[in-house]
């Protein structure tokens, strides 16, 4: 069937022109919205900007001493003087032994030197058993002279003559020679347990059967 010859297909003019008029005012709201959200953020970056600047604080170089806390106690330092230096060990036969310990316990801490030993440098060099610190520079150097020069057998060299006996050992393929190959214990311990300082962290085998 033919439609009527009067009536357009479309929609009419009029509500085409209704539709123009929404679409416009809503446009003029959304502008008028956009507008008034870029006025306040404005605002809000012009106030922050005041307190940024109010509660800035003025750095002013100085050359006055200040005050450092430091373990408790206030240490006075300037900008242009360096703070004094503190001695914390003394240093014998290349080691650094503990400054706030005696004498006779800060020797152990070389290689090769232990309670006794430590008792009969003492007693070979004359040297009163006080806190290293207090020591006089001339008890240092005796007690140096004597570690140093004395007949003792310490790290380096004990070191080397430990690894040269292990060495020997392996060489001539006896017993104690294939347990230091093996990294196993040499003294006859059991190693079905324990033994791990030899043995070292466990190892999962797979498939084991108990």
């Amino acid at each position: 069937l033919r439609g009527e010859p009067g009536r357009a297909k479309g929609k009419s003019g009029r509500e085409r022109g209704g539709q123009g008029e929404r679409v416009r005012e809503r446009r003029e709201r959304m502008n008028a919205l956009c507008g008034n959200m870029s006025n306040l953020s404005m605002r809000c970056a012009s106030t922050e900007r005041r307190k940024i600047n109010t509660n800035a604080t003025r750095l002013v170089k100085s050359n006055a001493p200040t005050a450092v806390t430091q373990g408790g106690r206030q240490r006075t330092t300037s900008r242009g003087r360096r703070t004094p230096l503190h001695i914390v060990a003394a240093r014998v036969a290349g080691v650094e032994i503990p400054n706030a310990k005696n004498v006779e316990v800060s020797l152990t801490y070389i290689y090769g030197i232990g309670p006794t030993m430590a008792k009969k440098i003492m007693t070979n060099c004359g040297v009163e058993n006080k806190r290293t610190k207090d020591l006089s520079e001339d008890e240092l150097t005796k007690l140096r002279k004597e570690v140093e020069d004395g007949d003792y057998l310490i790290e380096g060299d004990l070191r080397r003559f430990t690894a040269m006996n292990i060495k020997r050992l392996i060489e001539i393929q006896c017993y104690r020679g294939k347990r230091h190959q093996m990294s196993l214990p040499v003294r006859g311990q059991k190693t079905k347990t324990n033994a791990r300082t030899r043995k070292g962290k466990k190892k999962t085998v797979a498939g084991k059967k108990k």
